[in-house]
């Protein structure tokens, strides 16, 4: 029975650090990206309604859509920012082809006055699952 345990011990090992290097491995081809938008004040609650909906549609509709979360600067209202996660480039470039991120594209073009795209790189990839699970678990 010592061998026993001792085998799946071994195994179960092995099956953790083959997960940890495939999820590294995933999170090493991520793409983040960092959208800074300045928004024209006349249009910012029709660009935030149109906003809302795309993010929503693409984080539902596209699986290589880690993440878009909107938010806006408090003191500054038309000052936008979009963190973008996805699972890899060319997950990002397939979003750029979908019908809610072109209808997004199209009728806010008139509505921004500025947009800076940043690419960005983890820090500490390692802790993003946890992040994730942290703020399903809160929403209980």
């Amino acid at each position: 029975m010592n061998k026993q345990n001792t085998l799946l011990s071994f195994l179960v090992s092995i099956l953790m650090v083959g997960s940890y290097q495939t999820t590294s491995a995933q999170q090493q081809n991520m793409m983040v990206r960092l959208s800074e938008i300045e928004i024209d004040p006349v249009h910012l609650d029709e660009y935030k309604a149109i906003l809302k909906e795309e993010s929503a549609a693409s984080v539902k509709l596209e699986p290589g859509v880690i993440a878009i979360f909107p938010m806006y600067q408090k003191e500054n209202p038309t000052s936008v920012r979009i963190l973008e996660m996805y699972a890899d480039r060319a997950a990002y470039e397939q979003h750029l082809k979908t019908a809610h991120f072109q209808k997004y594209k199209t009728t806010t073009l008139n509505m921004v006055k500025a947009l800076k795209l940043v690419d960005m790189e983890s820090i500490d990839a390692s802790t993003m699952p946890l992040l994730f699970r942290k703020v399903k678990e809160d929403r209980r």
